[in-house]
């Protein structure tokens, strides 16, 4: 049976990309279609309807017409504008980190039901919440994980034995810890203290109300974040464009 032209779905804008002088392609995550591909005809002039359903970091619910190779947007209508989000560039600019990862991280055309779910959880937790930085490292890892790429850090890597309460390194390309032996070999890893690997293993088992609690200092979010992201990129073979701006407002505040 054939599924039918006409369809809608919820979805929340990852990535637009304009098309000719009124269009534009939009990405979006949905629940059970996965990453998907749309054209949005005529969103870009002043009286567009749908403009503002259809802006980056929007959970909608959109109209869509099957096509053969694109499916064109037939309407829109906003769940969720993350309207605090958009008024904070500090904020947005945490948003668009993770809407990167979700689109880097992803093909078309896979559902995956958690993931979107999680998408959903952590910008509410950024419009919510007053530790952002604890809400990416959470979505970091717990995106990891999700995709099938946790990585190890109760046992080293390399000579399988249990990880001892000192100073061990992380190893992208070895996905996950080294003890300080190994990490001799060679090895390009990032040192990780005995607090950073007891915070990276609650991010990765814990729930979100019990990791919420934790106070995290400054030094250890920057070596998480070392870390973590260095994991990324070693997957992704590639840097994360929204990193950049990212760390300039860091630096500005």
């Amino acid at each position: 049976m054939s599924e039918p032209r006409n369809y809608k779905t919820e979805a929340i804008i990852i990535k637009k990309t304009r098309l000719g002088e009124a269009d534009r392609i939009l990405t979006m995550y949905t629940p059970h279609f996965g990453k998907i591909q749309a054209v949005a005809k005529g969103v870009r002039q002043p009286k567009s309807k749908m403009s503002g359903h259809l802006e980056l970091l929007t959970y909608s619910m959109v109209s869509l017409a099957r096509g053969k190779n694109l499916a064109t947007v037939t309407g829109s209508q906003t769940i969720n504008g993350f309207l605090s989000i958009k008024a904070d560039l500090e904020l947005t600019s945490y948003a668009l980190y993770i809407i990167e990862l979700v689109n880097q991280f992803t093909e078309d055309g896979i559902e995956d039901y958690p993931l979107f779910k999680m998408l959903i959880d952590a910008l509410e937790k950024l419009s919510t919440e007053k530790n952002r930085e604890l809400v990416l490292r959470y979505f970091e890892v717990r995106l990891l994980d999700n995709l099938g790429y946790r990585p190890q850090l109760k046992q080293c890597v390399s000579c399988r034995t249990q990880l001892k309460p000192v100073l061990n390194c992380f190893c992208p390309g070895s996905g996950g810890m080294l003890c300080p032996s190994c990490s001799r070999g060679g090895n390009f890893s990032y040192s990780l203290s005995v607090n950073g690997l007891k915070v990276f293993r609650l991010l990765q088992d814990g729930d979100y109300a019990t990791i919420s609690r934790l106070k995290m200092p400054k030094e250890l979010n920057s070596e998480l974040e070392r870390v973590i992201r260095s994991y990324m990129k070693y997957l992704l073979e590639k840097d994360i464009k929204s990193i950049a701006w990212l760390e300039t407002l860091k630096r500005s505040i």
